[in-house]
């Protein structure tokens, strides 16, 4: 550490004015953010924690007017109860909500009567590597046709997951409004707009039919009723046709007390090139549309 010395302590006060209105501004800004936030009351089961991200997956109830029963993962700010999460554990808290992000708070913690020997931290999932030859899963898209993913050989394909009821910001809403970006700066290609397609994919397929699909697909590409989706597809499938490419890809299921398998609705994104090899993967949303426009440019190459 380096002590400065006494002459120069005007200059060491100007600077501790300066830092610690930076921090005030930040503090106020971030408060200001959260102050905005629209709340809502959760309550449900922990699936997983994950101490290195700071989130849980919950299996909770409807939540309100804001979203339905399901299970997913949160960001938790709440220190001291996010210590004391576990796996099994019930709880209700806070959903805090702004136009571009979501988190819990406020954590009231139940502990099992009866802890769970089996139960675990992190529910690890198997994803895919770069280089590793994908599957031909079978899929049906917004016109009720049939498709492959063998049909896009030849084609850069960027692949995501969502489900048109989502009205988190900053999870499948974020993954739509980012492909919407990527398809809209392809076509100032048209070059390379030939040799890409985008695929977003359905974990919801009870709910979101091809018709559904179809006019959400044509919501957030803009044409509207000009849509073709020559380029920008959106695919759902059957249960077991959702559940082979979903947990291919690295997103997780868990069985319920009932007994049924239910998926945690968590995001991945993929690049597979023309040859149907994996040529990069994305966890969760932190990805902005540029970096999958370099993906294309690189692999389409």
């Amino acid at each position: 550490m380096r002590i400065i010395p006494k002459r120069n302590t005007s200059i060491q006060a100007l600077i501790l004015a300066i830092v610690t209105g930076v921090v005030v501004i930040g503090i106020s800004c971030g408060k200001r953010a959260a102050d905005n936030a629209k709340r809502y009351p959760v309550k449900g089961k922990v699936v997983a924690v994950d101490k290195a991200e700071h989130t849980a997956t919950i299996d909770h109830e409807a939540i309100g007017d804001y979203m339905g029963a399901m299970t997913m993962e949160f960001e938790v700010r709440d220190d001291s109860g996010f210590a004391n999460l576990e796996p099994c554990d019930q709880v209700t808290a806070t959903l805090a909500v702004t136009d571009s992000e979501d988190w819990l708070e406020s954590l009231i913690i139940t502990k099992p009567a009866v802890p769970d020997p089996n139960a675990k931290a992190g529910a690890a999932s198997v994803e895919p590597q770069p280089g590793a030859e994908i599957p031909d899963f079978a899929l049906i898209n917004q016109d009720g046709k049939r498709i492959h993913l063998a049909q896009y050989r030849g084609q850069a394909l960027a692949l995501t997951f969502i489900y048109t009821r989502c009205p988190d910001p900053d999870q499948c809403t974020l993954m739509s409004t980012n492909f919407a970006a990527i398809d809209q700066a392809l076509q100032k290609e048209p070059d390379l707009y030939k040799k890409t397609h985008l695929l977003s994919v359905t974990f919801d397929p009870d709910y979101d039919t091809p018709k559904v699909m179809r006019s959400y697909g044509a919501g957030h590409t803009g044409r509207l009723s000009n849509e073709t989706f020559q380029h920008w597809e959106f695919a759902t499938g059957s249960k077991d046709e959702i559940k082979k490419i979903t947990e291919y890809f690295g997103l997780k299921y868990f069985q319920d007390e009932s007994g049924e398998a239910k998926i945690v609705h968590s995001l991945r994104t993929a690049v597979i090139g023309p040859d149907g090899k994996l040529y990069k993967y994305y966890r969760r949303n932190e990805w902005k549309p540029q970096e999958i426009i370099t993906d294309l440019k690189s692999v389409a190459k």
